[in-house]
């Protein structure tokens, strides 16, 4: 198991990525690229993280936006080459949970409060 750790620990040295520090509960702007044709822009998806899990080079994130009064969540993983930064927006307080799961049944205003 350590040299697969170590082997893990190689991959991630070759990806560095700068992205601020957000945990669950933060609200953040994730900037990331579509390909539209022959076309790729930028399109901002701004939500609050409902979920972060796995280590190293398997972390993912889960953001939750609501649009239009319709909420939908974006799975996107840590080190994608798709995303181009990240922004926290606002900073939520520490919550008692890892998976803020609890935030589907809100509707409106309450359910970007953590």
């Amino acid at each position: 198991m350590n040299k697969l750790m170590e082997i893990e620990k190689e991959l991630l040295a070759n990806v560095k990525k700068d992205y601020p520090e957000f945990s669950q509960g933060d609200i953040i702007k994730v900037y990331y690229a579509v390909k539209d044709k022959d076309k790729e822009r930028v399109h901002p998806l701004e939500g609050i993280v409902i979920k972060t899990q796995g280590m190293l080079h398997r972390k993912s994130l889960t953001i939750r936006r609501i649009s239009f009064g319709e909420a939908y969540e974006v799975t996107f993983p840590y080190y994608s080459p798709n995303i181009k930064k990240i922004e926290v927006v606002k900073k939520g307080y520490r919550p008692r949970r890892k998976r803020l799961y609890y935030l589907r049944e809100r509707i409106g205003k309450k359910a970007m409060i953590a």
